[in-house]
């Protein structure tokens, strides 16, 4: 039986925590307050700013506008959305529509892939809509916001498939913390994108349209709780199909393996999240955490990516904590911490549809084991499982390197999978094989 999980946070306002009497600590007050703090005058336009009320369906369209894109593969829709959190509220998403200038050449109504955002920061400025009005790299609250898969995007819609891009819970909005890594969160907003993107008028893409998910990385692990979550979330949208790319399935692998590298700042993104979520949380950082570590993640919410790695690239978070212990032990250790963060592993429920999943082997950053682990817990379940275990020949030291590479060199085997999947044609699962794969 798995663990059952800790109960979320009913609130994410430190003043209502206060009046219904809940104990904030320190750092759990710090967190709500950074996270409903005015936001500068880069991320406080209007749109990001949730209305005081919000529909009552999800997926429900809030608004839109039209936006630019920096690569034009289509036209571009601003949209926010309703969804659901981890505390099952209502919680309003931003992101991106695209609808294609390129027909599509398949059988049936052109399909919809719902595009699942790698990591992009904790700061409302690294929102992937920004990325892909303003292009590779701009300015941005927060630092500098790295538009990396503008370009994957691009491919996809000139493939004929419209888009949409979701922003996750947190992100762009300015009303909370970006939730990073929480399964809920990013599954219940990747498949509120598709049914907001199907409620928008004027597009070509209809109910009847198939709707895949596409997602590397952070996006890996959205797109794979996306599919889990799919039939008792949300059973009326004709999901086809799933690419989940460099999953980081297990959340206590992965805190071991990044901590060190050129992505350390990643694992505060997450342990702010969950403290947010879970205010519980807050009274372990005030005893664990050291003033220093205190510093790091407070400043971490303000960051995008490449900012993080500029400031935390390579330390390690023992010294974020007192004693020299290192947030994954921590995770080991503290009862509390364990089950918020095996809540968040994936391979616990069958995908309702083909997935494929890849990995490389030596990949320095997103560990290879559980990756492949996924893919044998879902074939497991029955599920149908498309496995690509890419050999690597040499380590890229914590840089990223290997974990980068196949988003880059991978993207064309990914997105004809996708698309053929969701033209129709049937997969060639290979979990009787899986044994002889790396």
């Amino acid at each position: 039986m798995p663990r059952r999980p800790l109960r979320p946070s009913p609130s994410y306002s430190a003043a209502r925590a206060v009046a219904q009497g809940r104990r904030v600590t320190a750092w759990g007050a710090a967190a709500l307050a950074l996270a409903s703090a005015p936001a500068s005058a880069d991320t406080s336009a209007g749109f990001y700013d949730p209305p005081a009320s919000l529909p009552a369906a999800n997926g429900a369209v809030v608004r839109t506008e039209p936006m630019r894109l920096a690569l034009r593969p289509g036209i571009a829709t601003r949209i926010m959305y309703r969804s659901t959190d981890a505390n099952g509220l209502p919680v309003a998403v931003t992101g991106t529509y695209i609808e294609p200038e390129v027909p599509y050449s398949g059988q049936g109504p052109r399909p919809l892939v719902v595009f699942a955002p790698g990591t992009q920061g904790q700061a409302d400025g690294c929102a992937p809509s920004y990325g892909l009005e303003r292009g590779l790299v701009s300015r941005v609250a927060g630092g500098t916001n790295f538009g990396y898969e503008g370009p994957v995007i691009s491919q996809l819609v000139r493939r004929g498939a419209a888009v949409v891009v979701t922003d996750y819970v947190g992100l762009g909005t300015t009303d909370r913390l970006h939730t990073y890594m929480s399964r809920l969160d990013q599954g219940h907003a990747v498949l509120d994108a598709a049914r907001a993107a199907l409620r928008l008028p004027g597009t070509s893409i209809t109910g009847a349209s198939a709707v895949g998910v596409y997602g590397y990385s952070q996006g890996g692990a959205a797109a794979g709780a996306a599919v889990e979550l799919a039939t008792g979330y949300a059973p009326e949208v004709n999901l086809a199909a799933a690419y989940v790319g460099g999953p980081p399935a297990d959340l206590a692998a992965v805190m071991r393996a990044v901590d060190g590298t050129a992505l350390t700042g990643v694992i505060g993104y997450a342990v702010n999240g969950f403290v947010q979520t879970y205010p519980q949380l807050g009274r372990i950082v005030d005893a664990e955490a050291t003033p220093t570590g205190k510093r790091v993640l407070q400043r971490l919410t303000r960051q995008c990516e490449l900012d993080s790695m500029a400031t935390f690239g390579f330390q390690r978070t023992t010294r974020w904590l007192t004693g020299g212990r290192s947030i994954a032990q921590l995770a080991a250790t503290d009862p509390m911490v364990r089950d918020v963060v095996d809540a968040q592993r994936l391979g616990r429920a069958k995908p309702p549809v083909p997935v494929l999943v890849l990995t490389g082997t030596r990949d320095d950053i997103v560990p290879h084991r559980q990756a492949r682990q996924l893919a044998v817990d879902w074939c497991a379940l029955g599920a149908e499982v498309t496995y690509i275990g890419v050999r690597q020949s040499a380590s890229t030291g914590g840089t990223g390197g290997n974990h980068v590479s196949l988003l880059i060199s991978h993207t064309p085997t990914a997105q004809r999978w996708l698309i053929e999947r969701l033209a129709g044609s049937p997969p060639a699962s290979n979990c009787a094989a899986l044994a002889d794969r790396p």
